[in-house]
């Protein structure tokens, strides 16, 4: 399950720190403020092609991982860092889970633009490459019956009679299979069709319907849970199709192909490539300890909310605001320093 795009984590662990299938490393930054959170603690950045990671030098297990699909907004802004006083800062604000957390990086190394360049440039790369993991449909993607070709893409078959199920009479269309995605439209229009990517298919099938025997693509609950049915003749085509598609679909599950493309042109030469995630302690790493209410309230977002709805609190004996989701009456008290 793909999590490091659509999520904020806080104090990660160090295998969720490591890179999944496909994640690259793009920039590492060693000196960098989580001025919003950890103000005064240096320590390092890391942009890959689907987050931002950052944690301590002195306690990585003082960690953050920022998925790009959760940033509202980045912009730069003036800062009081206690490592270099008045200065211009990277934010980033975010919501996860229907909260927004804002971020403020600030690079320590003077004179160099190289933590707004790498994050923006790459975050722009992300959003201007969504035809890799999101599904697609209705969209401006056949041209004169002619698939319009991602940078990344290449198409290894094309399939003519398929007929799409999703309604009583079927439409009859074509297939286009490449290595990142499932494509299909109608013959008789073009713009009625789907871009199904690899990332987004829960599973592929040839089952019995009310049409005979179909092919059937589920999508995943994130890509709104499609169940979709497809009908080739004749038979033997229809598993011939199955198990060309199955057979891309396991190659692009064990290495897959997310489409950021960016190049670091101001990268100091001979540095390396690697990835050296930080030595935790064993006493450091605590699995059973989830992101605490201290760490969260550090980098809630102050913007306007309107009231919340008034509930009585037994254990206060009070009417108070109804809590948000996931906290509780101890984990706010929790917030104020003994």
């Amino acid at each position: 399950m793909l999590w490091e795009d659509r999520d904020v984590r806080f104090d990660i662990s160090p295998q969720q720190m490591k890179m999944r299938s496909g994640e690259k490393v793009i920039d590492k930054l060693d000196s960098v403020e989580d001025t919003k959170g950890n103000s005064g603690d240096r320590g390092r950045l890391i942009i890959t092609n689907l987050r931002l990671i950052w944690h301590s030098h002195s306690m990585p297990r003082v960690s953050l991982s920022v998925g790009y699909n959760c940033i509202i907004n980045i912009t730069t802004k003036t800062v009081n860092s206690k490592l270099r006083g008045l200065t211009e800062a990277l934010y980033i604000l975010t919501k996860a889970n229907s909260t927004r957390f804002e971020f403020i990086f600030t690079n320590l190394i003077p004179s160099t633009a190289r933590l707004f360049t790498s994050v923006i440039g790459v975050y722009k790369a992300y959003n201007s490459s969504k035809m890799y993991r999101e599904l697609k449909l209705r969209g401006a993607i056949i041209q004169n019956k002619q698939l319009r070709i991602l940078p990344q893409e290449q198409i290894f078959s094309r399939v003519n009679g398929v007929w799409n199920l999703s309604s009583d009479q079927g439409n009859l269309g074509t297939f286009i299979i490449t290595n990142v995605r499932l494509v299909w439209f109608a013959n008789m229009n073009e713009l009625f069709n789907i871009s199904l990517p690899y990332l987004q298919i829960a599973s592929v099938k040839v089952r019995e319907s009310k049409f005979g025997m179909a092919l059937v693509v589920e999508s995943t609950e994130a890509s709104g849970g499609y169940v979709l049915g497809f009908r080739i003749d004749p038979v033997e085509k229809l598993h011939e199709v199955h198990k060309e598609l199955s057979s891309l679909y396991n190659v692009y599950s064990q290495c897959p192909v997310f489409g950021i493309e960016f190049v670091l042109h101001d990268k100091p030469a001979g540095e390396e490539e690697t990835l050296d995630l930080p030595e935790m302690e064993e006493a450091e790493i605590d699995e059973s300890i989830n992101d605490s209410a201290d760490v969260l309230a550090a980098y809630l977002a102050d913007g306007r909310h309107s009231d919340r709805e008034t509930v009585f609190s037994n254990e206060l004996g009070l009417a108070i605001e109804k809590l948000k989701d996931g906290y509780t009456l101890q984990t706010l008290w929790e917030v104020i320093p003994s």
